[in-house]
């Protein structure tokens, strides 16, 4: 997953910050610690896991939109998957899906704990390696840029920086396969691992399930 520049905030794209697209109706997620709304993250397609692929996909994957506390970071246990400190939507590409409105705010509080700073594209590269670090470390040395520019992965092996933390599916409690791994992604628009972490989000496709953590 490259970084891709800026974009508009509402694209139907996959993408870090601006606001999702959700069908009508949908709340704006709370948090189960503090109560107070969540920052979105990141929207992403997860049919792009289809792109470059020689045989048509027999299947919508679906768009996941993902959510965390930051209204007093490191306080709401945003980094496990079912303490209610995060949230990840996945929700079907056919649905009509339209932007979320923001909740509403008290005049004196901060959008930066509702929204990133700018909006990025993300544009999605398939490489040889088949572990996610040795394949960063590749594609910087092929183009000659940064590494920071690589912004995740789709689906694969987790890239664990602490220890396997792969969930269960709270409806069928199988293990669920990883969705997509997120690096926290350039300043002044990097979502809050820890300080140079990794966020996981993992799906079942049958269940319509998605949960998210991270470390650092």
């Amino acid at each position: 997953m490259i970084d891709a520049g800026p974009t508009a905030p509402d694209t139907p794209v996959t993408r870090t910050g601006g606001v999702p697209l959700a069908p009508p109706g949908t709340d704006w997620p709370t948090c189960a610690s503090c109560n107070g709304p969540m920052q979105f993250l990141a929207q992403v397609l997860l049919n792009d896991l289809d792109t470059g692929s020689r045989t048509a996909p027999t299947r919508d994957r679906g768009i996941l939109a993902l959510f965390a506390c930051q209204n007093d970071p490191g306080m709401c246990d945003d980094w496990a998957p079912t303490a209610g400190g995060n949230h990840a939507f996945l929700l079907p590409t056919t649905t009509d899906l339209r932007p979320l409105p923001l909740p509403h705010l008290p005049d004196d509080a901060d959008e930066t704990a509702l929204v990133l700073g700018a909006v990025r594209a993300v544009t999605i590269e398939h490489t040889d390696q088949a572990e996610y670090d040795e394949a960063r470390e590749a594609w910087a040395a092929r183009t000659g840029r940064p590494d920071t520019s690589v912004l995740g992965q789709f689906g694969g092996t987790p890239a664990w920086i602490q220890g396997d933390e792969t969930p269960t599916c709270p409806r069928c409690d199988h293990p669920m396969p990883l969705a997509v791994q997120l690096e926290e992604g350039p300043h002044p628009t990097a979502m809050n691992f820890g300080g140079g972490g990794c966020a996981y989000a993992f799906t079942c496709q049958p269940c319509t399930q998605a949960l998210l953590l991270w470390q650092c």
